[in-house]
């Protein structure tokens, strides 16, 4: 195998040019191979092969550094770097990431996991680069979907200022820009970066500057050149910005690309290279899928399927199906995504009710301003945004909506853990950041009927609420204990003495196993289901600790600014203040692996907890 000599960063330029498209087979094969066993980001990695392979043979890694957008497509970059054999344990607890990350590699130069970051890291490892008069290349790989956030056209504005070199490589797999305009483009790219046609401009453009009125002069040549530019040359947004446009250029062969790298090396500003690519490529499922393909689950390679067929609904199918209920009857609902119609469980919403449906982009900070103004104008918005994502909103959420106490529904998926995407998508602030802002409430469920309840009290509710909830299957036990949801209020579903346990959503299910545990040592154990994190229910605290001796909170969230935090505050306050355990996640970042091996690692699974409870009652 030609893949096996690929040891360390730059052994691709020691393989022969005509071994090249052998070599991305063996590429593709590898990963499909890898990924149909550990899970990963499949589609968007095979469609990015030949790409990777062009920027390492045009490249010198780690002197050079490549941003990757988002990361999830890094898979060929880790493999060209001698990481072959992290695939064993790709994603799992202890193993390599599935995205860039600087402690893993030299040749990782940013860590990145959220979209629309890399051409702002890329600017400042250019200005870094500059300012220390170093004279290595950077590179920010972006896809089209990317470019749907905001704070790349933030990035794109700045970087168009710049008079040095620095290159944006859009990696468009919908051909979503513009179209291939053939020869002609082609022609102009090379003649605009040829050695002599920069040399002549730079040199016309110094020796007008130094005339009287120089500067005016050299604007008015800009602007005519531009003006004529727009007639035959693709990507004159990006040239309107200061930016030089070269491509489309097909991200399937090697040599078009290594081509377009070394023109665009040439140029002393930022060049954007365009390059399509086929998202999927090489694998027929991924190609006819390429959203099921995007984060897959380990499946079968003859047929694409998932190996573990999914038996139970989880609390996403759980919220699609109510979302379809309450647009039937009332047509003011209206639901809005950032980019994840399936992911959020929107799809069966959009597909019934198109016009009540709004899928912004890759932009969630317009998302809520969005959804603000929707409720402004009558209608009752709901928004579906992963956890993780919903932090670059904070803002929006405190600026536009709370501050107006405009009634939107937050429905906030991926709440707690989520397991093998790490740092970056781990739903554990969310309790914290949105109890800070003030007419903000929060609710969490314990099961899956409690979901649907609570979606719709919130939906009724005239103020901001969110409503947040893990991945994974919904939780179907404790069904003969559905109070009616009154507001800041708690649900007792066992009172007893001595111990109380507050549970916050998810961590309801581990709450019971601990109760049952707890009772088997012998002790007397109440549950509560606190229902709310902001209101907390201050009544049910002051009278349980009259005949409790311990109090317990468990919740899926950081310790810092979450439930536990307001309780302990107010249990300080009270007359009778019983003992007071916080059982939160670590405020520090989880890494990548299975969901209940972290629970257990980091002391938030039902053994860890009863044993320090129980370690508390002997001190």
């Amino acid at each position: 195998m030609i893949l096996e000599q690929i040891e360390c960063e730059n052994d691709i330029k020691k393989v022969d040019k005509g071994l090249y498209s052998l070599l991305a087979d063996e590429i593709r094969n590898f990963l499909i191979q890898k990924i149909s066993v550990t899970g990963g980001h499949l589609g968007s990695n095979l469609g990015a092969v030949e790409l990777t392979m062009a920027l390492h043979l045009s490249l010198n890694l780690p002197e050079d550094k490549i941003v990757w957008d988002v990361g999830h497509q890094s898979y060929t970059h880790k493999l060209l770097t001698g990481r072959r054999d992290g695939f064993e344990t790709l994603r799992k607890f202890g193993g390599m990431s599935g995205f860039p990350k600087r402690k893993e590699s030299e040749c990782d130069c940013f860590d990145t996991g959220h979209s629309s970051t890399s051409i702002s890291a890329g600017l400042g490892l250019v200005k870094a680069r500059d300012l220390k008069k170093e004279k290595h290349t950077v590179v920010s790989v972006i896809g089209d979907g990317s470019l749907t956030g905001g704070m790349a056209y933030e990035a794109l504005n700045n970087a168009g200022r710049l008079e040095t070199n620095y290159i944006i490589v859009l990696n468009d797999n919908n051909m979503s820009i513009s179209e291939n305009v053939g020869g002609i483009s082609k022609y102009l790219n090379n003649l605009r970066t040829a050695d002599g046609y920069l040399g002549l401009k730079e040199g016309i453009y110094n020796t007008l500057k130094g005339l009287p009125n120089g500067d005016s002069v050299v604007s008015s040549i800009r602007k005519a050149k531009s003006s004529m530019k727009q007639l035959i040359i693709p990507g004159m947004f990006f040239e309107e910005m200061g930016i030089t446009y070269l491509g489309p250029v097909d991200g399937h062969n090697i040599d078009d690309m290594a081509r377009a790298f070394r023109e665009a090396k040439r140029c002393k500003n930022a060049v954007l290279v365009h390059v399509l690519t086929e998202k999927g490529k090489g694998f027929e499922p991924a190609s006819r899928h390429p959203a099921r393909f995007h984060g897959a689950e380990p499946f079968d390679i003859k047929t694409g399927l998932p190996l573990a067929m999914k038996k139970k609904a989880n609390y996403t199918d759980v919220f699609s199906t109510v979302m379809v209920k309450l647009a039937a009857r009332d047509d003011k609902v209206v639901a809005i995504t950032a980019a994840m119609p399936d992911g959020t469980g929107l799809k069966r919403f959009r597909n019934l009710y198109p016009e009540r449906f709004f899928d912004v982009g890759i932009a969630e900070e317009h998302a809520v301003t969005f959804a603000a103004g929707l409720a402004a104008g009558g209608m009752k918005p709901i928004v579906a945004i992963y956890s993780s994502f919903l932090q670059r909103a904070y803002d929006q959420i405190l600026h536009d909506v709370c501050i107006q106490n405009l009634p939107v529904v937050f429905a906030i998926d991926r709440a707690g853990l989520v397991g093998s995407d790490g740092e970056t998508h781990q739903g554990i602030f969310d309790l914290s950041f949105l109890s800070s802002i003030p007419n903000m409430h929060i609710m969490a469920p314990k099961n899956k009927w409690e979901l649907s309840d609570m979606l719709k009290y919130a939906l009724e509710f005239q103020a901001p609420i969110a409503l947040r909830y893990p991945r994974g299957e919904a939780y179907d036990g404790l069904s003969n204990f559905r109070e009616e949801i009154s507001f800041g209020k708690s649900e007792v579903i066992y009172e007893e003495s001595e111990i109380a346990l507050f549970a916050v959503g998810s961590m309801v299910k581990i709450a019971e196993q601990v109760r049952e545990k707890c009772i088997a040592a012998g002790k007397s154990c109440s549950l509560i289901n606190a229902r709310f994190v902001k209101p907390i229910d201050t009544k049910i605290l002051q009278e349980y600790a009259r005949f409790h001796s311990l109090f317990v909170t468990l919740e899926e969230n950081v310790a810092s600014g979450g439930y536990g935090e307001k309780v302990r505050a107010f249990v300080s306050t009270l007359e009778h203040q019983p003992d007071l355990i916080n059982i939160t996640i670590p405020d520090e970042y989880v890494e990548h692996g299975n969901v209940d091996l972290l629970k257990k690692e980091i002391g938030i699974d039902a053994d860890s907890i009863t044993n320090r409870i129980l370690s508390s009652l002997r001190g």
